[in-house]
């Protein structure tokens, strides 16, 4: 249901729409976040989607959902925040957050954001523990760069298998973000080796035509 409600929503807005949807997930669209990215990369593989655009859309829609529950919790009362943490299941991961921030201080925020509640509860417990957001930014906003970078690049390979492999998240979570992990830190390496390869046949070439 979530996913064809999306494939509607892109329909009819375009790229904007991953944008909205990843914001508008805090008021309880049933749409998971790594369905939108996954979704994201397909399209942009399809050539429906712009590919830097559909990148960027998603990207932002993290990134602003992280800052609406880091301010949430940083800058509203505690009834509010704890009517909205009621509201969107967060409350029991708030302590799970909180263990994390006390074990890993900061770093906490990129652990954090490749777990569904997790990503929401810890920039909201960050923002309760008053973290200057010049320090969250740094930090979350590069990690969310990332997240949607591993997800955008596996929605360029699953094509229309994207509702199968949202279930094989869910039921094999770590493993996955291990794997995935692993996926886009060779396909780094393979695009640098490429690229020093290159440079290196360049100024072979360079070479030969001053001789």
């Amino acid at each position: 249901m979530g996913y064809d409600l999306l494939l509607d929503i892109i329909e009819y807005v375009g790229p904007l729409a991953l944008f909205l949807v990843l914001c508008l997930g805090l008021i309880g669209l049933p749409i998971p976040n790594e369905a939108v990215a996954l979704t994201g990369g397909a399209l942009a593989e399809s050539g429906i989607l712009q590919g830097g655009l559909a990148y960027l859309m998603l990207s932002l829609g993290i990134c602003s959902a992280m800052t609406f529950n880091y301010s949430l919790g940083r800058f509203t009362s505690s009834k509010l925040g704890k009517w909205f943490t009621s509201k969107q299941k967060l409350g029991a991961f708030a302590e799970k957050s909180q263990q994390l921030i006390e074990k890993y201080g900061i770093y906490a925020i990129p652990i954090s954001v490749f777990f569904p509640f997790l990503r929401h509860a810890t920039p909201y417990i960050m923002g309760i523990n008053r973290l200057r957001f010049s320090r969250f930014a740094l930090i979350g906003f590069p990690t969310a760069a990332i997240w949607t970078a591993i997800y955008f690049t596996i929605g360029h390979f699953v094509g229309d298998k994207i509702p199968e492999l949202i279930k094989v998240i869910n039921r094999y979570e770590v493993a996955f973000y291990i794997v995935a992990a692993c996926a886009i830190v060779l396909l780094a390496l393979w695009y640098v080796r490429k690229q020093r390869l290159k440079r290196i046949a360049e100024h072979q070439d360079q070479q030969q035509y001053h001789i």
